[in-house]
């Protein structure tokens, strides 16, 4: 089996006439994780969406194992074994805790069933406390806990977390960061989005940064760490 889980070739990714995606090559290898950076509509959420199928890119392909997904919709692709958390989260408001995690209960692409809901809720006890309460009535760290035990429950072997901690108190996003920790040493391949890019750096395997929708930058957290003109340069940090 190839160590190659996700691959992209060559996209350019469109909203109308706007060019947003220039010819992006990315690429995920099982049980990697790999952070995704720039300033704010630089194409980052465009080009995890073109990854998934939300957005389908004008030029280019995208491969999942191996398996090109040009003309599958988004749930074909999903059951590739790629798991999406939006930002803005996106849970069933007028669902359960227990309903929003037994809705997307199923087995990964191999028959595996590892992540059990007993499971999901050993990593987020705080779920657990919850179970019969309705999306809208958890706080906004609860709804990010609930979207990213949902995605567990489809046992994926990509999961990809777009603005992971936005708006979250600093406590809850460490909360966060840790279980981002122990899905990564679970063995499920991730890619990260978010602002915080020391949390990022000190947790992924690799990191990409784009600039108007083009890959500039590519390396570990101790590369990019080196190089402090060009992340201010590409960061504003």
């Amino acid at each position: 089996m190839s160590d190659l889980l996700l691959q992209a070739k060559g996209l350019h990714s469109f909203y109308g006439d706007s060019h947003i995606l220039h010819g992006v090559d990315f690429s995920v290898r099982r049980g990697e994780a790999v952070g995704l950076m720039g300033r704010n509509g630089m194409g980052k959420s465009t080009l995890l969406k073109s990854l998934v199928g939300v957005v389908s890119p004008r030029h280019g392909d995208v491969s999942v194992g191996g398996r090109s997904t040009r003309g599958m919709r988004i749930h074909q692709i999903a059951k590739l074994g790629m798991a999406y958390v939006p930002e803005g989260r996106g849970i069933f408001a007028n669902l359960s805790v227990r309903e929003n995690l037994m809705v997307s209960a199923r087995p990964g692409v191999d028959g595996r069933r590892d992540w059990t809901f007993e499971r999901v809720l050993d990593v987020f006890p705080r779920l657990a406390e919850r179970l019969d309460h309705g999306g809208q009535q958890l706080s906004g760290g609860e709804q990010q806990m609930l979207t990213i035990g949902r995605a567990l429950m489809t046992n994926p072997q990509l999961l990809i977390l777009d603005e992971a901690t936005e708006g979250l108190a600093p406590l809850v996003a460490l909360e966060i960061w840790r279980i981002i920790g122990l899905i990564r040493d679970a063995g499920i391949a991730t890619i990260l989005v978010d602002k915080n890019w020391k949390a990022v750096t000190g947790i992924t395997d690799r990191n990409v940064i784009l600039v108007k929708g083009r890959i500039v930058l590519e390396g570990t957290g101790d590369e990019l760490r080196s190089q402090p003109q060009r992340l201010a340069d590409y960061l504003g940090v």
